[in-house]
């Protein structure tokens, strides 16, 4: 019987980089600019790292944090255009995570992390999460920032042949590639959007994971 690997995105899935950034967004900047700059912050990321896919993740989220602050005429205090990747560690957990994640475990899965970050920033959000992962793939060590397909080619080149289903909240960074791929997956729609066709199961949060991974195993 061929290995069962769930991977994961880790920010936004696992951990609620939403609240992680714009924690960080309304300390320098004030809560009344905070939620704009969110929704900007998210523009300006993955247009960062598709142009510099070579570039650390933390230096995709200085240089985001310094443009952010740049075309909104906000002064970012000096010292302090590291702060997001500062901050990174302290990102809270989805407080469902824990438990779905063991739940899988328990069941046979493996887990891995596929992330659009560095090492030591992983590192440190899975001693976070407090949860033991088998693998995990950063986009610091590879070069390649997902939506491009670096990630799972490089996750497929070490273990081969195995059962897999991919979990994540991003429609745009994992839920559409793994779909082209051909890869199942599981979309977590946190953020309550548009049903949507790609995704092989749709659910709210990782409440229920285990059943839904079960299921895709079975198909």
């Amino acid at each position: 019987m061929a290995e069962r690997w769930a991977t994961f995105d880790c920010y936004g899935t696992i951990v609620d980089w939403n609240a992680g950034i714009r924690a960080e967004l309304e300390k320098l900047f004030g809560v009344e600019h905070a939620d704009g700059l969110l929704a900007r912050y998210h523009e300006l990321e993955p247009e960062i790292q598709a142009a510099n896919p070579g570039h650390s993740y933390r230096e995709v989220l200085t240089v985001a944090l310094e443009r952010l602050a740049d075309e909104e005429g906000l002064t970012l205090p000096e010292g302090e255009a590291s702060s997001l990747a500062r901050s990174l560690p302290s990102w809270p957990v989805f407080e469902d995570a824990p438990e779905a994640l063991t739940e899988a475990q328990a069941r046979g899965w493996r887990l891995a992390i596929l992330s659009n970050t560095d090492r030591d920033l992983i590192d440190a959000s899975i001693e976070t999460i407090g949860v033991r992962f088998d693998d995990s793939i950063v986009a610091g060590e590879i070069g390649s920032y997902k939506p491009a397909s670096r990630h799972w080619e490089v996750f497929r080149e070490k273990h081969g042949d195995i059962e897999h289903v991919h979990v994540a909240q991003s429609l745009f960074h994992d839920i559409a590639p793994t779909s082209e791929l051909g890869i199942a997956n599981v979309w977590i729609n946190r953020l309550g959007e548009p049903e949507d066709p790609r995704p092989h199961r749709t659910l709210s949060s990782l409440a229920g994971l285990a059943d839904a991974l079960d299921e895709l195993a079975r198909k």
